[in-house]
C-alpha cells in the first residue's frame, strides 16, 4: 500500500505590513493659493494681498467705506517705463466725495506698501460694498442664572473666579 503523503504549501515569511504615514493636513490657502492668485491676476492685482489686508493697508476709517475692485495697468510701450496703475475702488455713495478728497493719502499708502509707486491714481466706482456677514454679539447671560449656580461654588474662595466660573456655567447651561 503506498503512502499518501499531504503536501503543505511552503509558508513564506509574511510581507511588511503596511502603515500609513502621518496625516498632514494643509491649509485651505496652499490648495487654493494658485486658483486665487489667477483669479485676482485677472482683475490686475499682481498680489492679493492688497484685496485681502486692505484695512490695515488704507486704514480702517478709509475701509469701512471702500473696497478695491480692480488694478487697471496701462499698455505698456517699448523702451518705455511702465507706467503706474489705476487702482478701482468700490465706494458706497455718500461716501464717494470723502475718499476723493483722501485719494492723495489712498494713493500713499498704497504705493507704501507695494514699495514703489505702483498706483498713480484711483477711479471711484459708486456701488454697495461686499460687507462680511459679522456674527452678533452673545448676550451676556441671565443674572438670577449666575447668582443660583455661584451661590452652589462656595468652595471657591476667590469672589472674581467664583463670579466668572458662575457666568460661564450659566452661559453654557445657555447653550
Amino acid at each position: 500500500m503506498g503512502h499518501i503523503v499531504a503536501k503543505h504549501p511552503v509558508m513564506s515569511k509574511p510581507g511588511p505590513i503596511y502603515k500609513p504615514g502621518p496625516i498632514s493636513a494643509r491649509p485651505l490657502s496652499g490648495l487654493l493659493g494658485a486658483t486665487l492668485n489667477e483669479a485676482f491676476a485677472k482683475q490686475g492685482f499682481a498680489a492679493r494681498e492688497l484685496v485681502t489686508r486692505w484695512p490695515e493697508i488704507a486704514g480702517a476709517q478709509i475701509a469701512a467705506h471702500c473696497e478695491p475692485l480692480k488694478m487697471q495697468w496701462p499698455r505698456p510701450v517699448e523702451g518705455q517705463p511702465q507706467e503706474p496703475a489705476t487702482l478701482v475702488l468700490r465706494v458706497e455713495g455718500p461716501m464717494a466725495l470723502e475718499i476723493q478728497h483722501s485719494s492723495d493719502q489712498i494713493l500713499q499708502r498704497v504705493n507704501r506698501f507695494f514699495g514703489w509707486a505702483a498706483v498713480g491714481k484711483l477711479a471711484l466706482r459708486q456701488a454697495p460694498l461686499t460687507r462680511k456677514s459679522r456674527k452678533p454679539l452673545p448676550q451676556p447671560p441671565d443674572p438670577a442664572a449666575v447668582a443660583q449656580i455661584a451661590a452652589g461654588l462656595d468652595a471657591v474662595a476667590d469672589d472674581d473666579l467664583r463670579t466668572a466660573l458662575a457666568r460661564l456655567g450659566a452661559t453654557i447651561k445657555r447653550n
